[in-house]
């Protein structure tokens, strides 16, 4: 799971429905070919395809991708390894994100906050 100290070093999420591919790899600072194959891999993570079959994330799985990123390149698990984690801790996975998510409100509201103030 990110930790408030890594969520920093990653831009907060934009508060839309849907993100193409390449705003979701600027997101989570990995290169669209490497989202195309972690869809291969990982079944939580599921895009949506529109118009001329263009991929589209919707916000939970722009942080299903910071997870599956935080779990590949900073804990050091491997693609299976990752893959075993997430399925077997859905439920964790899930108080996770929610954690997250209220953390990211928090910090854009402290910059809401900050803006009012000056």
């Amino acid at each position: 799971m990110l930790e408030l100290s890594q969520n920093r070093e990653l831009p907060i999420i934009p508060n839309k429905r849907y993100f193409t591919i390449s705003e979701a790899s600027e997101l989570c600072a990995v290169k669209p070919h490497v989202l195309r194959y972690w869809e291969q891999e990982f079944e939580q993570l599921a895009n949506i395809k529109r118009r001329g079959n263009r991929r589209y994330y919707q916000r939970h799985d722009v942080l299903m991708i910071r997870q599956i990123r935080s779990l590949l390149y900073e804990h050091g698990f491997t693609v299976g390894g990752a893959r075993l984690r997430l399925s077997a801790g859905d439920a964790d996975d899930v108080n996770g994100q929610t954690k997250q998510v209220i953390r990211q409100m928090l910090a854009e509201l402290e910059d809401v906050l900050v803006i009012l103030r000056s």
